[in-house]
């Protein structure tokens, strides 16, 4: 990448802020404002490409976003029934250390506590782990990561010897064989996918072997899938091991080489034949044999994991039996080979490296180590880091609930929507004396707990640094002034450490420990503690990172380049030397299915949502591939209880229960259900995935076991439909649309099936729709038609059937279709969505707005489909550019299509070779 001076003064580099494949981007800004975003062409990790949701960034971004769901000034609150109001940064953060000094002089450092984020840079993180551990004197931070990445970075150390993936995204190219796991990147890391299908295009000998429990996106390019049974990953890979021994495929030399413990595992091994794993993984035997040779006949194999084996009571046990296969065969530590964990948000390994964890400190030292809590102690200049273990995600709300911790600190994540067994998640929030939330976003699940809101930096607008999944470090760039009175997370926390200081009679000692003016010194701090370990960066700088782009660790001072893989040499960094095989054994999934819970719901996530959908939830083209929040089940389970395609049906375990539409989809087995991670209580009636989920935790990595929880499922008679279409008006049509999207949501608690969204690509939408047990009475129609400013007569169209209960009202001005309310029956809600953001229906067939019609009039030409997500490409637009001349390099320079992530590119081919070739003609 180049020096940052040759880029033209209105472009800024940066990452995006997603997933952790760490994609580069560039930022277009006019006038204090973000423009534009594309692919930066020179970072190596995406070179050129987005995906969806990167491609919509500036959108995240713009005045009518930052107005509607923003965070933008601080706020307090003295009464949990009262709303907060608006306060300066003098009056909040004194505010803050007043409450937190209160709590710590009465009931000690253990009764506060901080929950921070992997969507935090590594300067964020930094300042925060210090100022927990080396000033307040308690190890009580911990991070969504927890729930993330932490069984892999386990069950690294315990394989490997440290939580360093040994792998570049080179090697996919590389690879010979390409086992994945655990993982959908097709959805979950699109650009990664990208390399993936390069990676066959370039090598049609490749085999990629996929093991998941449905069929999905990643599975459908398979050579063989393995649907296991959930939970049943040991197995599997031990039955592989199995098969690699007795077919003599395993690299003697180099275990005895390199590795130590296999004795044990390989007696282990031996009782896991392939037909007794095919009985606990409900896969055909002969397949497990199949994986097991192309893994172990193969030149070169990588495996791609991530939440599938992580989320998992025992996912640090899956992440060492799948290592074990590298380490037997001795495919790692060479191109293409080797286990290449996939992180799930932007910064978690960076979260990682600084120690931002309740058990670890900073350049991957370890808090039970008395040794390295001495050398952090040194390093920070304080007389010791606490020996006690602070409380882990899962604990650390489970203390809270209890009484115990009494102030928290959450930071740029939303565990009322993310965390497990949400109920007592709420409750214990509920139950808190005082809660900080450092967030961009004011309208988040946890916002309704927040008696502090201070508002952060958001994408765009920070400076620091994040390292991807592949040990890539890159620098973050600002390119707009933070939006309102937002501050950048690190200055929060530093001024929050001065004031707490000043409150405790120790501020010289807070300025001594947090002198930082700029993120520079924090990273500079960051590094000089890395000297000597094995993420040693010493030798990386801002100016080296601006001058020469991002950089792999280690990169000692010295170096010429960091090191693309890890452990070439076969030394591995454990007291011996040798990397470790683990004696796993398979184990139950934490909460098996029994017969009044019989289907294990699965959760995941999808290709254009993010997480809780705080900042992707205010684009309204990313939800047309899904616009609420459906149950994926096989056609089977769906007859057996009652069910068809689109049905509402009623899923419920112990914990709680929600009316969600149903979905068939063949690919699920029988006994399973899918259900998007990313709805919660801001787009649905109810917490969404993790309202089923428990709270049982993995007992070395203590990461919980969201992706699996037993459920019931059942027919929801709730015969009354109601559905709401409204376009946003006015000059910023988007910030019209998302303050009624903030209106519609007091709608939500109302009904037992509600779900609320945004819609269009030309005029954005608000598309609410509910059922109930019997119809609404008048008053409370009038009352929706007035949220959703349909109450006008000038220009209403109106149908009222008082015996069915059916009641439709469509507003119109100056011949265009501005909204619809159908209640009682909603067929035409379907092509009504399209025709109003499109602005399609011409005036003579404004009264179809209310009919009962679930196709559209026939003048009305259906909504042509979208081919680029990305771009928001339809069909019609491609072909109307072919017929204007264009070719692909016209239509990517005109449309943009095929120029972010690239997977639109097939079709657009073959739109051009249908239009172009003599029998088009």
């Amino acid at each position: 990448m180049p020096n940052e001076s040759h880029f033209p003064p209105s472009v800024t580099p940066s990452t995006c802020c997603y997933c952790g494949t760490g994609c580069g981007v560039l930022i277009d800004s006019r006038d204090g404002r973000i423009t534009d975003v594309r692919g930066d062409p020179e970072h190596p990790a995406n070179q050129g490409r987005l995906c969806a949701k990167g491609a919509t960034l500036h959108l995240t971004a713009a005045p009518g976003t930052l107005q509607a769901n923003r965070a933008l000034y601080p706020e307090v609150r003295t009464r949990r029934d009262q709303p907060r109001q608006r306060v300066s940064w003098e009056q909040a953060m004194a505010v803050a250390a007043r409450r937190f000094a209160s709590v710590i002089a009465e009931h000690g450092p253990e009764a506060v506590a901080f929950y921070v984020s992997g969507q935090l840079l590594t300067e964020d993180y930094y300042v925060f782990n210090k100022l927990v551990k080396g000033f307040i004197g308690s190890n009580n931070i911990d991070t969504n990561s927890r729930l993330c990445m932490s069984s892999a970075a386990s069950g690294y150390k315990l394989t490997l010897g440290v939580d360093a993936p040994p792998n570049c995204y080179e090697d996919i190219g590389l690879a010979q064989c390409l086992f994945i796991t655990g993982a959908n990147p097709a959805a979950a890391h699109p650009i990664v996918f990208r390399r993936i299908e390069d990676a066959r295009a370039a090598n049609p000998e490749l085999k990629i072997i996929v093991a998941d429990p449905r069929r999905s996106e990643t599975a459908a390019i398979a050579d063989l899938h393995l649907a296991l049974k959930p939970g049943t990953d040991i197995a599997l890979y031990n039955a592989m091991l199995h098969v690699l021994l007795a077919e003599n495929l395993v690299d003697r030399d180099y275990i005895a080489a390199h590795t130590e413990g296999f004795a044990a595992l390989e007696t282990i091994a031996a009782d896991y034949s392939p037909a007794v794993a095919a009985q606990i993984c409900g896969i055909p035997a002969e397949d497990i044999v199949q994986a097991a040779r192309w893994f172990g006949l193969s030149k070169a194999s990588l495996s791609l994991w991530c939440q599938g084996l992580n989320q998992s009571r025992h996912g640090s046990h899956n992440n060492a039996a799948l290592i074990h296969l590298h380490l037997a065969t001795g495919h790692i530590g060479r191109p293409g080979a080797g286990p290449f964990s996939l992180t799930g948000q932007p910064n978690a390994m960076g979260g990682r490296e600084v120690g931002g964890m309740a058990n670890l400190l900073s350049a991957h030292r370890d808090l039970g180590n008395a040794e390295h809590r001495a050398e952090v102690a040194r390093f920070w200049g304080v007389p010791e880091v606490p020996a006690k273990p602070g409380l882990t995600a899962v604990q650390l709300f489970e203390a809270v609930g209890r009484g115990e911790v009494k102030a928290l600190w959450i930071a740029c994540t939303n565990p009322a929507h993310s965390l497990p067994d949400q109920a007592r998640v709420r409750a214990a929030l509920e139950t808190a004396e005082f809660v900080v939330l450092q967030e961009a976003y004011g309208d988040t699940d946890t916002a309704a707990y927040a008696d502090l809101l201070l508002p952060a930096a958001s994408w765009g607008e920070k400076e620091g640094t994040v390292t991807n999944s592949e040990r890539r470090i890159s620098r973050v760039r600002a390119a707009v002034a933070p939006a309102g009175e937002a501050r950048a997370d690190w200055a929060i926390a530093v001024d929050f450490a001065h004031r707490l200081g000043d409150e405790q009679g120790r501020g010289e000692e807070a300025r001594r420990l947090f002198p930082y003016r700029r993120p520079e010194a924090i990273f500079n701090e960051h590094r000089d503690s890395t000297r000597g370990r094995d993420l040693d960066i010493t030798g990386l700088s801002y100016g080296l990172l601006e001058q020469r782009g991002p950089q792999l660790w280690p990169f000692p001072a010295g170096a010429e380049a960091g090191l693309p893989r890890l452990y070439a040499d076969g030394r591995f960094p454990t007291p011996s030397g040798r990397a470790r095989f683990v004696p796993v054994q398979h184990q139950e999934v934490a909460e098996p299915t029994d017969v009044d819970q019989p289907l294990s719901l699965l959760s995941g996530r999808l290709r254009d949502q993010w997480h809780g959908m705080s900042r992707t939830g205010t684009v309204p083209r990313l939800f047309h591939g899904a616009e609420e929040a459906v149950l994926a089940m096989h056609p089977c389970d769906l007859r057996h209880r009652g069910l068809e395609d689109g049905d509402l049906a009623r899923v419920s375990n112990g914990r709680d229960s929600l009316v969600l539409r149903v979905a068939a989809v063949a690919g699920l087995k029988k006994g399973r259900a899918w259900l998007p991670m990313h709805w919660g209580s801001r787009f649905m009636h109810g917490a969404g995935a993790n309202a089923f989920t428990g709270p049982a935790c993995d007992p070395i990595s203590l990461q919980p076991e969201l992706k699996h929880a037993p459920v019931q499922v059942e027919k929801a008679d709730l015969p009354w439909p109601l559905a709401v279409v409204r376009a946003g008006e006015g000059p910023d049509a988007l910030a019209s649309s998302l303050a009624l999207l903030q209106r519609a949501r007091r709608l939500l608690p109302r009904f037992p099936y509600a779900s609320v969204g945004l819609y269009g690509r030309g005029q954005p939408l608000v598309v609410f729709r509910a059922a109930a047990e019997a119809p609404l009475d008048e008053a409370q129609i009038r009352e929706i038609d007035a949220l959703f400013d349909l109450e006008r007569e000038e220009g209403a169209i109106v149908y009222a059937d008082r015996r069915r209960h059916i009641g439709k009202r469509a507003l119109a001005r100056d011949g265009h279709l501005l909204g619809v309310r159908l209640a009682g029956e909603t067929q035409a809600l379907a092509w009504l969505k399209d025709a109003i953001s499109d602005d399609v229906l011409d005036p003579d067939l404004l009264r179809w707005a209310v009919a009962p019609i679930s196709t559209p009039p026939a003048k009305l030409l259906r909504a042509s489909p979208v081919v680029c997500k990305c771009a928001d490409i339809t069909q019609a637009q491609i072909e109307a550019g072919i017929a204007r001349g264009l070719d692909l390099d016209g239509l990517q320079n005109e449309l943009k299509c095929g120029t972010f992530c690239g997977g639109c590119l097939p079709e657009v081919k073959k739109i051009i070779v249908a239009k172009t070739s003599p029998q088009a003609a």
